[in-house]
């Protein structure tokens, strides 16, 4: 039996190589279901976004080929 209330949405962090936004940069966005949030991650290379996405204990999706081509992959 349900309470009335929404249920939680999904969090995901899904990381850009070079958004239009941030030309020069690797940028990992926080969404929530479909909406972003106002959650970024930002940094020149990509290995510390993984890392500090890892010590998150988040688990790392390939991208799919129908993703943006700027998405390099997503965590959940």
């Amino acid at each position: 039996m349900r309470d009335g209330g929404s249920a939680p949405k999904l969090r995901l962090w899904t990381v850009y190589e070079r958004p239009v936004d941030y030309p020069d940069l690797y940028v990992a966005r926080l969404f929530e279901g479909e909406s972003p949030t106002d959650q970024m991650l930002v940094c020149p290379d990509l290995e510390p976004i993984r890392e500090e996405l890892r010590q998150r204990g988040l688990t790392c999706l390939p991208r799919d080929d129908d993703d943006e081509p700027q998405i390099v992959e997503s965590w959940i």
